[in-house]
């Protein structure tokens, strides 16, 4: 417990050494800032002396009087600057008293001395300019210069200054254990509030109407009191370093200027917000009303999709993509209304927004525009549905997902491919399924065989079609039919055409049919040949598969001729033709 507490002690010495280094950190570069800010003010150009009709003469952070008027080639920035340099050199060396200040009169002007020592001159044209005589004028300055100064010594004694440094630790000290506290009971409050969420916090309705949900109001205040606490910590920390820059005389103006920043933020924020007033109601009118537009349109076109409502002409599966249209229409409306009362709308920063938002938009949506406008005429040209078995160009498979940009295939190997709808909209597009749920109609695979001249094409139509009715999932009604597409050189082309309802099943089907061709064909003793085969049947065996072949089965020996049988009929070719 003891090695806990010293730890525990170790680590808030650590962390408030740290708070004080960076308290130091901060005071010196304030005051670096207020030094340099005190020089601008002080050796300032005649456009600034113009504009504040004249030059301070400062005693640290206070203006004691102002110099209008210069004497001889001395401007009043000189005059001033010198008299400021005076002062301070006096103020800095406590040996100097201060209650003998006196004036001179001479005959043209004023001179305020300390002892032997010049200080500042009044002539007649700073008088008329501060609207006094010399003499009632000096009195005034002698009394502002002898109470800065004492004010100026006993703010920058080492008395003051340890109260500062103490008053400064136990700010610090508060605002740790401000932070503290204040970081162990945030999340006690948010978790009571998430607690509340159904009992305390209960939904936003209007009637019967749901506007938004529990966790969705628990989640708003719960943003709510994490952005309250987040502008507390850093309000609190703001006012903590005010209070701490205001013990100091260095960085005390300072003090003061961070408050009137704030207060005066404030004013002109308050002031923004109520003359924003009135576009904040618009734009609020414009939400709530868009609100419940979709909110009203969003059940008919489910209504529509599901078949629950129905409008002639009006397809089911128009009504996701209508809905997002038209979505998409009342939407850009709404922003189009909105954008006027906008925060900042006509300034040339929001204008110069606008217009590269513009050009970025014009320059790459050529593409884009081309694929909406194509998705869309897809859409409600019914070209394909979802889980339709189509063709695009190279590509079968079936649609898993069409958007307004794109459009996704599944081939039957498995891979999917995404096809841009300016490019489908240009491709010829087979669907295999568009009939598929018509009693009328079926899909009707084909396939073409070729066959020898010996063999009697009616027994050859029989064999195909009971292939074509002994394959799966080809219908037995309509029959299956054969064309002969051809009468080539070596062969006949025998097309033979089945119906299905299943075009999703191509692949196998097609499989399937083409192993029934050959089994059919092997029982009818057919051989299929292909058009470049060609054999000698003298002691060669057949084609035919041998399970297939009876059990007598021999192939035929080689027939010989004699030669003179040979040299016979050359010679009856060559020998003339009697009456020749």
């Amino acid at each position: 417990m003891v090695k806990y507490s010293n730890k525990k002690y170790l680590i808030f010495f650590h962390r408030f050494i740290v708070i004080v280094v960076m308290l130091f950190l901060l005071i010196t570069t304030m005051t670096i800032s207020y030094a340099q800010e005190k020089n601008l003010i002080v050796n300032q150009t005649p456009e600034a002396v113009n504009k504040i009709d004249g030059t301070p003469v400062i005693l640290g952070d206070k203006t004691l009087f102002i110099i209008k008027k210069n004497v001889g080639s001395f401007s009043p920035q000189e005059r001033a600057q010198a008299v400021t340099n005076r002062i301070e050199t006096i103020a800095n060396d406590p040996s100097i008293p201060v209650d003998t200040l006196k004036s001179l009169d001479e005959e043209d002007t004023t001179n305020i001395v300390l002892g032997e020592k010049l200080i500042f001159t009044i002539t007649e044209n700073d008088a008329k300019a501060a609207g006094k005589s010399r003499q009632e004028l000096a009195q005034e300055y002698i009394k502002k210069i002898s109470g800065s100064i004492a004010k100026y010594r006993k703010d920058r004694s080492l008395n003051y200054i340890l109260k500062g440094l103490l008053y400064s630790f136990l700010s610090t000290l508060g605002l740790f254990i401000f932070l503290k506290v204040f970081n162990q009971i945030s999340p006690k409050i948010i978790t009571t509030l998430q607690n509340w969420q159904g009992i305390r916090i209960p939904a936003i309705r209007i009637q019967n109407i749901e506007l938004l949900p529990v966790s969705r109001v628990s989640n708003i205040v719960t943003k709510v009191v994490k952005i309250l606490r987040l502008m507390i910590m850093l309000g609190v920390i703001y006012i903590y370093v005010s209070l701490v820059l205001g013990f100091f005389p260095w960085t005390k103006q300072l003090s003061s200027k961070l408050v009137s920043y704030f207060l005066e933020a404030l004013y002109q924020s308050w002031l923004a917000f109520a003359a924003y007033c009135p576009k904040l109601f618009a734009l609020g009118l414009i939400f709530f009303v868009t609100y419940y537009i979709l909110k009203i349109i969003r059940p008919i076109f489910t209504r529509l999709g599901n078949g629950s409502l129905s409008i002639s002409g009006f397809y089911p599966e128009w009504a996701e993509p209508t809905y997002k249209l038209v979505f998409s229409l009342i939407i850009a409306l709404a922003i189009v209304l909105a954008f006027p009362y906008l925060p900042g709308f006509g300034s040339p920063a929001f204008q110069g927004i606008s217009v590269f938002l513009g050009i970025l938009l014009s320059l790459g949506s050529t593409a884009l525009v081309a694929n909406i406008v194509a998705g869309i005429i897809l859409i409600y040209t019914r070209a394909f549905q979802i889980g339709d078995r189509i063709k695009i160009g190279d590509a079968t498979g079936d649609i898993v997902e069409k958007t307004l940009l794109v459009t996704r295939i599944r081939t039957i190997k498995n891979v999917m491919i995404t096809i841009p709808n300016g490019s489908v909209l240009t491709s010829q597009i087979i669907n295999y399924s568009a009939l598929g749920q018509d009693p009328n109609y079926h899909l009707i695979l084909h396939t073409t065989i070729t066959l020898g001249y010996d063999l009697p094409w009616r027994k050859v139509h029989q064999v195909l079609i009971d292939a074509a009715l002994a394959t799966k999932d080809i219908l037995a009604k309509p029959v299956p039919f054969v064309f002969q597409t051809s009468l080539d050189d070596f062969y006949v082309s025998y097309e033979l055409n089945a119906y299905t309802n299943k075009p999703m099943l191509m692949g196998s089907i097609y499989s399937q049919l083409h192993q029934s061709i050959q089994d059919k064909c092997n029982e009818a003793g057919i051989e299929i040949l292909s058009p470049h085969y060609s054999a000698i049947r003298d002691g060669n065996q057949i084609t035919i598969p041998e399970n297939y072949l009876s059990q007598d089965y021999q192939a035929p020996g080689f027939r010989l001729s004699p030669l003179d049988n040979l040299f016979k009929q050359f010679n009856e070719k060559d020998t003339p033709e009697s009456g020749e």
